[in-house]
């Protein structure tokens, strides 16, 4: 059995094979085998003489509970410990339990429950609750379920993330950050764990030959996945094990993908008013400058400049060139920290008017931070549509502090630290604060847009 299991099952499927505490949890990326990891295990148990209580399995629907069981089947197959024709007794109803059952010799069974929680109740065993987080009330189906292992057996509980309010993750927040009350064994897979560990080999050779996974690399698969999904932080809770916050995160996903759908770069012309916001970083902090263009009472993106790693003396050429654009009517920096001599520099030689420092504090984020998403409520602010600047863009989070006032903040990561964020809010406090000389178009964030449908982005990524 331990040759099957090397042969057969990845690391990371093998300790959680391997692992009998009375408590178990996994956080999980999609595909990467624990279900079947589990099926497995449940059917190595009920293989012993010495197994003492039925599993009781309870799926999100009926059809994953019935792809479980044909699962444990097939390893029934292979280990040869079923009890009868497992073609025919498992799709048959158990009608003392009301599941449908997979019998062993020992007469004890492996059950697929309803997900209704009350299917749980009055029955003694192991449990087994496959995508927790997709139930439509886990914490009712916890409640339920962990009381039927009071005289001996398991519960396991695997899931993806759906959501921080969602139970699951408040069950993983206790292990993590509380100290593991409950006395949970804990494990966690991202994409990235199973791809170092073996899961596209595996993929390899169970899909066709003409599949076009096959000539990919880990990078590339990664790459493909991250690709496939609707956005990048849907990306992060089914792949990554990083849970959406819908609670804290300041400006929702429905605005971002409002302003991508209607980009169009090709109505900028050269007589466009522009606005430059510009957050300074050097090393752990990114530098975005992020170009703005009036349009028809519109503001559409026209430049996004990242630099990492560059010299100041590298990021002020850069800097000045935009300077240097004749229609470029108003610059808003952050001058906190190292921005302050590029702002009083800027100033000094491009004027004080057209060039604005800005410290940064909470009242001024804030300020900033609310203007941007009027911005985007009222249809004002075109983007492109881009991985990275929707995660910077939803990274930034509204926080309450024990004083009662609020606080944006944003986890700093190597692809970003809310830099775009408040590069695009500078720009637009630019655009608002504007007073012309001339009639020009003056951008009224009170008003709403009517738009149509437009094409693609300039973006520059400088590392």
């Amino acid at each position: 059995m331990r040759e099957f299991e090397e042969k057969f099952f990845l690391p990371y499927q093998r300790r959680w094979i391997s692992d009998a505490s009375r408590l178990k949890i996994i956080e999980k990326s999609r595909q990467i085998g624990i279900s079947l990891a589990t099926a497995y295990r449940l059917v190595r148990e009920h293989s012993s003489r010495d197994c003492r209580f039925d599993a009781w399995v309870s799926s999100r629907d009926e059809i994953q509970g019935k792809l479980f069981l044909e699962d444990c089947k097939k390893f029934s197959q292979i280990l040869n410990v079923a009890a009868r024709d497992l073609g025919r007794e498992l799709m048959a109803l158990n009608k003392k339990s009301g599941s449908v059952s997979i019998p062993f010799y020992n007469n004890h069974f492996i059950h697929s429950l309803s997900s209704n929680p009350d299917a749980q109740s009055g029955k003694r065993g192991t449990r087994v609750l496959d995508e927790f987080a997709l139930h439509s009330d886990p914490k009712l189906l916890y409640a339920v379920a962990y009381p039927g292992i009071t005289w001996g057996g398991q519960l396991e509980i695997i899931s993806t993330h759906r959501g921080s309010d969602n139970f699951f993750h408040k069950l993983i927040e206790d292990i993590t950050e509380n100290g593991n009350p409950k006395k949970f064994s804990h494990h966690r897979v991202t994409l990235q764990d199973a791809l170092e560990q073996g899961l596209l080999r595996k993929l390899r050779t169970k899909v066709s030959a003409d599949d076009p996974i096959r000539a990919m690399d880990e990078g590339d698969y990664f790459d493909y996945i991250r690709r496939s999904c609707p956005d990048y932080e849907i990306f992060l809770q089914e792949y990554m094990c990083e849970p959406c916050d819908h609670r804290s995160i300041f400006l929702p996903m429905h605005l971002i993908e409002d302003a991508e759908t209607l980009y169009d770069p090709q109505k900028i012309t050269d007589k466009n008013d522009l606005f430059l916001g510009v957050d300074v970083g050097r090393t752990t902090d990114l530098t975005v400058f992020w170009l703005l263009a009036s349009v028809e009472d519109k503001l559409i993106s026209k430049d996004i400049i990242v630099l990492r790693n560059r010299t100041f003396s590298e990021q002020e050429a850069i800097f000045y060139e935009l300077l240097a654009m004749p229609m470029l009517r108003r610059v808003c920096m952050d001058q906190t920290g190292i921005g302050r001599q590029f702002a009083e520099r800027a100033a000094e030689r491009f004027g004080k008017y057209r060039v604005e420092g800005i410290t940064f504090t909470n009242s001024i984020k804030e300020q900033l931070a609310y203007s941007l998403r009027t911005a985007f409520e009222n249809k004002i602010i075109k983007i492109p549509s881009d991985d990275l600047i929707r995660a910077d863009l939803r990274s930034v989070k509204r926080e309450n502090t024990f004083a009662g006032k609020i606080r944006f903040s944003a986890e700093n990561t190597e692809k970003g630290h809310g830099d775009r964020f408040w590069a695009l809010a500078l720009a637009i406090h630019g655009a608002q604060k504007f007073q012309p000389q001339r009639e020009t178009h003056f951008v009224n964030v009170s008003r709403h847009w009517r738009v149509s449908r437009l094409p693609q982005p300039s973006i520059s990524i400088l590392a």
